[in-house]
């Protein structure tokens, strides 16, 4: 007589209303719990283990949990709707249709053994990246930088082999370089990785003296890059080539240079735009005037109209920062400021005095040392 099933939902501990993630993270945490190496030679845990699978099969399938929501485990019993449930033949069956459960279980080592075939090829080095800084100024114009930085390469003496020149590297005796030891536990194979090679299926009998084994080696490097005119912060050129040297005779990496900009103790960026504060003499603001003034590239001309007031805004056109994709340049931008002389000669303050006397503008009385020396 056979035993009565237990209902799938409680099996995994689930409502009737679960949705999907819920399902499958209540399953894996079952799974993990009654793992068969976790619980060798554990025929309760391993019964716990395949009616887990079980329900979860049936859960996690929309067609086949609708008909066990309408007529129960008779859905799956006497071939109605053509379904089934619980069709595991061992252990292997479960682990190869639900591999998205256990691949943080298994994976490792699978990826340990994949890592060992991959460090035995040959492959592109890593990208690299390298951070400079340039002034304000170096932005006008493409310039040449030289830097310098340390990386890996494949070991120059022994190319990349680990062994000693003269020599090469041996399958190794345990594995049969295969890089895995398998042992059988019940239902259960578990391969990891051999401990002899690590993974690698190889081992060197004779390490190269310059890199003891390794086959890597650190270098100096020292290159001189290119930066475009237009460049900004975050800007990043990419070196074809230059990052770190590839394994086993393969093509480096490619380096990527990022660019900081300076800030400028007297101008502001603002995309291919720069601005300042420009001083402006009070007489200027009232009857205008002309002021040279330094720019990033030199000096340029200011004209100030004819009742300026502070704060207003001079442009001077094409005298930005060039453009990082095209020809054209930004512009630059003063912003005036009004300037007072501290003191005033004699002479000034009469001529002062007698300009608010004719505009009728009352003016405080006239006080000693407030003349220039």
């Amino acid at each position: 007589m056979s035993s009565i099933k237990r209902d799938y939902y409680e099996i995994l501990s689930v409502e009737r209303t679960a949705d999907g993630d819920t399902i499958k993270k209540s399953y894996r945490k079952l799974a993990m719990e009654f793992h068969p190496d976790r619980n060798p030679n554990n025929k309760q845990a391993e019964d716990k283990f395949k009616e887990a699978a079980e329900a979860y099969e049936i859960l996690s399938n929309t067609d086949k949990r609708a008909q066990y929501d309408r007529f129960g485990h008779q859905a799956f019993q006497g071939g109605r709707g053509g379904q089934s449930a619980g069709g595991f033949n061992d252990m292997n069956d479960i682990f190869s249709q639900f591999g998205d459960i256990f691949g943080d279980i298994f994976g490792g080592q699978q990826q340990q053994q994949q890592r060992g075939r991959t460090k035995n090829s040959a492959r592109k080095g890593s990208d690299l990246r390298y951070l400079t800084e340039i002034e304000l100024k170096d932005v006008l114009a493409t310039k040449e930088q030289q830097i310098e930085f340390e990386t890996e390469a494949s070991c120059g003496d022994c190319s990349g082999l680990g062994a000693e020149k003269g020599t090469a590297p041996v399958t190794c005796k345990v594995c049969g370089g295969s890089g895995q030891v398998v042992r059988q536990q019940g239902f259960f194979t578990m391969a990891s990785a051999c401990h002899k090679c690590h993974g690698t299926g190889e081992t060197i009998e004779k390490p190269c003296p310059t890199c003891v084994g390794k086959g890597r080696t650190r270098v100096k490097r020292k290159i001189k890059v290119t930066i475009p005119a237009g460049v900004d912060n975050g800007t990043r050129l990419r070196i074809t080539n230059e990052g770190e040297g590839g394994y086993r005779g393969g093509p480096n990496g490619d380096l990527f240079v990022e660019i900081s900009v300076k800030d400028h103790d007297v101008f502001e960026r603002e995309g291919d735009h720069i601005f300042a504060d420009l001083e402006v003499s009070y007489l200027q603001f009232l009857v205008g005037g002309e002021i040279t003034t330094e720019a990033l590239d030199g000096d340029v001309k200011v004209e100030v109209p004819r009742g300026a007031k502070p704060g207003e805004r001079i442009k001077i056109s094409a005298c930005g920062l060039p453009s990082l994709r095209g020809s054209r340049r930004g512009d630059l931008y003063y912003t005036l400021n009004v300037h007072f002389p501290k003191k005033l000669t004699e002479d000034e303050e009469k001529l002062v005095r007698d300009l608010a006397e004719l505009s009728k503008t009352n003016v405080s009385a006239k006080k000693k040392g407030f003349f220039k020396s």
